[in-house]
């Protein structure tokens, strides 16, 4: 089977650079400051696991392909602002130009299957103590096979 890590590495690095903004996985995406690392300011986006599927030969046989599902918060100040940031997201996961994907996805061992937009939610905002806070939903699937 697969290992997941480097996937979620790899879409984490394709969505900061699809987008131009900080993209956390798991958690608040940090950037590096002076004197020291602090939470990244809005937009940016956070990149969850969330269950996986798997086809193919048993799982302990590395020969099995994974569908690995993602799901990407794009959060801002302003609905526009998460529209814009999830519109990128969209673009660098899922679009085609010509045929081809927009953006490449390499995966060390790896060869994507597909990618697959399964999820896409819209803003919704919310009221905090720090101020208004707007989050945009998608989810995604990436399907990869081991490299031959």
């Amino acid at each position: 089977m697969t290992a997941r890590l480097p996937v979620t590495r790899t879409l984490a690095a394709l969505v900061e650079h699809a987008t131009g903004r900080p993209c956390g996985i798991g958690e608040l995406p940090r950037v590096q400051r002076k004197p020291g690392w602090e939470v990244a300011s809005t937009p940016y986006t956070i990149l969850d696991s969330l269950p996986a599927e798997f086809t193919g030969p048993p799982l302990w046989d590395w020969h099995a392909d994974a569908a690995w599902s993602y799901q990407i918060t794009s959060v801002g100040e302003r609905v526009d602002q998460v529209e814009w940031l999830a519109d990128r997201v969209r673009v660098g996961v899922v679009g085609r130009t010509g045929g081809r994907w927009s953006h490449d996805l390499h995966i060390p061992g790896v060869l994507v299957a597909d990618r697959e937009l399964t999820y896409d939610a819209g803003g919704e905002p919310s009221v905090s103590a720090a101020g208004a806070i707007v989050s945009y939903v998608q989810r995604v699937t990436i399907t990869v096979t081991p490299a031959a």
